[in-house]
């Protein structure tokens, strides 16, 4: 019985194991680029040599790309980065190294922007900020990586982490009584955001937030609801789910920055 019994488990542990395989196969190219490790890709640079890329940007972020936690290490994406605004603030590492002037080391950029046109010939292409692509170099070589254009570089997906930076709003200059809109950045962990939930402070009934562009959202006000408002966050991939309590006071007010106690 005991030779039977070990058969038997024998036979299900191959089963398993043939599914498994199987699985991992089909489903090979939703899993993360950080399982998987480095892989090919294309970038370019555009902007100031030393600066930023853009300072306005697809994603909404502004000026604030300029200073920490991003400190202008930022890119553009393909819509296969970008992912019609829902890629904002997901981070990737990349490194070139088939570039005499590449160091090969990796960095970690913000994707805060979109590149549209060309950039979506390419499966993954970075347009990276000036002072991203020189920052790929070797010291003393970050002018003549510039010139060489378009590059081949490597990338993978990693998790966001400003340390001892919360999730932070930027409440959007066209917000009323009856509507409200904001921007939100500053999201460790996936960087991306899934869905929004507005929780007014007199009211049970959440407003479920609707994407504006990139990653600035809004929600219609009915009348007699007020703040202050809790912010309830869930991220695109993981699926996990941040509550930001009180974040946005009752007296709130156009282009004022909030910020939170929370990150993921």
């Amino acid at each position: 019985m005991s030779n039977y019994r070990s058969y038997r488990f024998g036979t299900i542990l191959v089963i398993l194991l043939i599914v498994s395989d199987y699985y991992l196969c089909v489903n090979s190219e939703s899993i993360n680029a950080s399982v998987l490790g480095f892989a090919p890709a294309i970038a370019t640079w555009y902007g100031d040599p030393i600066g930023p890329g853009s300072v306005g940007g697809a994603c909404g972020y502004g000026r604030d790309v300029e200073n920490p936690p991003y400190y202008a290490l930022v890119s553009a994406g393909n819509n296969n980065l970008f992912k019609s605004g829902k890629g904002c603030g997901s981070c990737y590492q990349v490194k070139c190294t088939q570039n005499a002037a590449c160091s090969g080391n990796p960095v970690t950029v913000t994707i805060a922007d979109e590149c549209p046109g060309s950039c979506n010939n390419d499966p993954i292409h970075f347009d990276l900020s000036g002072k991203a692509i020189g920052v790929l170099a070797k010291p003393g070589q970050a002018n003549a990586l510039r010139s060489a254009g378009r590059i081949n570089i490597e990338y993978q997906r990693v998790p966001c982490y400003y340390k001892g930076t919360s999730i932070t709003f930027k409440i959007d200059p066209g917000s009323n009584a009856n509507y409200l809109a904001f921007g939100v950045q500053y999201i460790n962990g996936d960087g991306e955001i899934g869905s929004m939930q507005l929780l007014p402070s007199n009211s049970k009934n959440p407003l479920v937030m609707q994407q504006v562009f990139g990653a600035t959202w809004k929600a219609n006000i009915p009348n007699g609801i007020k703040g202050p408002y809790s912010v309830a966050i869930t991220s695109l991939e993981s699926r996990k789910t941040v509550t930001a309590y009180n974040s946005i006071p009752v007296d709130w007010s156009p282009g004022k920055y909030y910020i939170s106690k929370v990150n993921f």
